[in-house]
């Protein structure tokens, strides 16, 4: 009887130093896991970009896109910034973004946003761009840790950059991967539906109140590029952005197999008219495969963003016929 109960004590001891120890192990993972968190919370990441090296610590919270295509971005991470600028149109912000920016105080304009009321939102990463900011960027980085893109519609480098001071890296290759696989997928898509006449020519057309303009780079003619699509037939320089047509006897150097364009302004529509209605356009090789499409300037141009950019593929998918 006194052996068994001596047993019975010696297992309840055993049971008793298990619990024990199960115990010290699971305080010590939580203590590491707090551990962990504090270090990321204080890591300190130096992040280069186009005006130099900013330091960032830990994840930022609070944060300010300064250009359309740093605030289309931040939407796409989920995040909401604290402050944003006034988008050109739809003011003040594009409808496309709205529902998401619900509740986001305006701090001006792109091109001269208001230092005073970004300083009021205490914010801990402001997003910008050397094309529109480089002037500001000592004041901007004195109110908080800021970061610069070259431009404002290489809407790619933004989603890698906002990943890294963001400390969303993983995000972003996410978003860059999504992207890339519709990229081939189009590319393959287009190979097969059009064989030997693929890749099409093409000219991005913007209608002015006292000229035309075709654009090769910036956000759309990017875009075309990647896809692969070619440039307008008779261009002879393509170290251009931007050719500006100031007269009709230059309708020809539009020549494309397909053509996407867009009107500036309500005082564009009659220099739309008459340039449409010249002789030189009837000869235009997209104008004669009925392939000349009016697109909306604030996702083909204004937009700037990764999600404008999905928004422009979506497009182009349709008036190709092509199956997304």
């Amino acid at each position: 009887m006194i052996k068994k109960r001596n047993q019975i004590w010696r297992f309840a001891g055993l049971l008793f130093l298990l619990l024990v120890l199960a115990a010290c192990g699971q305080n010590s993972n939580i203590a590491d896991s707090n551990k962990e968190e504090e270090t990321n919370e204080g890591e300190v990441r130096e992040v280069a970009h186009a005006m130099g090296t900013t330091e960032i610590k830990g994840k930022p919270e609070r944060i300010v896109t300064l250009y359309q295509g740093a605030t289309d971005s931040a939407v796409a991470f989920d995040i909401v910034p604290v402050g944003v600028v006034e988008s050109w149109q739809q003011q003040p912000m594009y409808d496309y973004l709205k529902d998401d920016l619900e509740g986001v105080t305006y701090v001006g304009q792109e091109t001269q946003p208001n230092l005073e009321e970004i300083n009021k939102l205490n914010p801990d990463l402001i997003i910008a761009s050397k094309v529109r900011h480089e002037e500001v960027y000592e004041q901007l980085s004195a109110i908080a840790p800021t970061v610069m893109e070259e431009t404002v519609f290489a809407f790619k480098d933004t989603v890698a950059l906002m990943g890294e001071a963001m400390g969303e890296q993983d995000r972003a290759e996410e978003l860059l991967k999504e992207w890339n696989e519709r990229v081939a997928d189009f590319q393959s898509k287009a190979e097969a539906e059009f064989a030997e006449k693929w890749p099409y020519h093409v000219s991005v057309l913007n209608f002015r109140s006292d000229h035309a303009r075709i654009y090769l780079t910036g956000f759309a003619g990017s875009i075309l590029q990647e896809l692969g699509f070619e440039p307008p037939k008779q261009l002879l320089d393509d170290s251009q952005d931007i050719i500006k047509l100031t007269d009709k006897e230059s309708i020809s150097e539009m020549n494309a197999d397909v053509f996407y364009y867009f009107i500036q302004e309500e005082e564009a529509e009659q220099t739309f008219d008459e340039w449409t209605s010249h002789p030189l356009w009837k000869e235009l090789d997209a104008v004669q495969a009925d392939q000349v499409h009016q697109v909306d300037e604030i996702v083909w141009n204004l937009g700037g963003g990764i999600q404008a950019a999905h928004l422009m593929l979506d497009d182009i998918y349709d008036r190709l016929g092509l199956e997304k």
